[in-house]
Formats: C-alpha cells, structure tokens, sequence
C-alpha cells in the first residue's frame, strides 16, 4: 500500500514537472547575440523584436515584426500559442502583439525595411504617428494589410 502511494506520488511530480516544462513562456532575448529565426541577422533592436513561442514551448525569435510575420507565412497558425513584439515605448519589453497597436512610418525605420513598429495602445501611436506620420494598424489589419 506504501509503496502504491509512494508510485503514485512519483508519477504525479513527474507529470507536473513535464507540464511545467511545456507551458508556453517567452524567453529573454539576448540582444547582439541571438539571431533571427526567419533572416538570420543578429537581434540588436530592441525597439522591434518579436516572438512565437508554439503551444509545445518552442520559441522563435525574430529581429523585426515583419520577420515574425513572414514566418507566420511558412507554419501552421494552430501551433502558436503566443505572438510577441517589443514596443516602441519601453525597448526589450515584449507584449501581446495581438493587443498592440502598429505603425507602418518611414519615420521609424524597422530592421528589415518594413518601418513596422507595435505600441502597446491606439493612444500611444497615435502620438507616435503625429510626430512621424504614417498608418495605424490592429493585428488583424497589418495581417491583411501584408497578405491581402
């Protein structure tokens, strides 16, 4: 009977320890040292960086949204538990890139050439946009915006 329950406390560690282990979580982006997933180019930006990370825990780091975005192109969307960016805001901080608010403005050049950059609400880029002008978009907007 000891021995029973002691089988069954084992076993109930080990499967909370392997759903831990798989709970999707970002990772810390180490700035000049990681490279993009999608174009390879060191991650130095720390104003537009992105993030997946697959419901399996895998995570994906990119050096601009627009790279995020075109690796979106190449996976199954069911797979992807979480969408990050970094804001323009506060560098280095991810957010919910499904939440934020972005600016397509050739007065904030992005990495890639896309001049992309989240913000974490309308009100933010909005004023963002009166000083560089530009388009402001949803997720769902820049989703179509980009792959019409």
């Amino acid at each position: 009977m000891k021995v029973q329950r002691g089988i069954s406390v084992l076993v109930s560690i080990f499967s909370l320890m392997l759903w831990a282990n798989c709970t999707p979580k970002p990772q810390e982006i180490s700035y000049g040292a990681d490279g993009c997933h999608f174009c390879r180019m060191t991650i130095v930006d720390a104003q537009h960086a992105a993030q997946l990370v697959t419901k399996k825990g895998k995570v994906f780091k990119f050096d601009a949204i627009e790279c995020m975005l075109n690796h979106m192109e190449t996976i199954d969307s069911n797979t992807v538990a979480l969408k990050l960016c970094n804001h323009y805001n506060q560098p280095q901080e991810l957010i919910d890139a499904t939440e934020a608010t972005f600016l397509i403005s050739k007065g904030i050049p992005s990495p890639m050439g896309a001049y992309l950059t989240a913000f974490t609400s309308r009100e933010r880029a909005q004023v963002a946009q009166k000083e560089h002008e530009g388009k402001l978009y949803t997720w769902n907007e820049l989703l179509f915006e980009l792959n019409p």
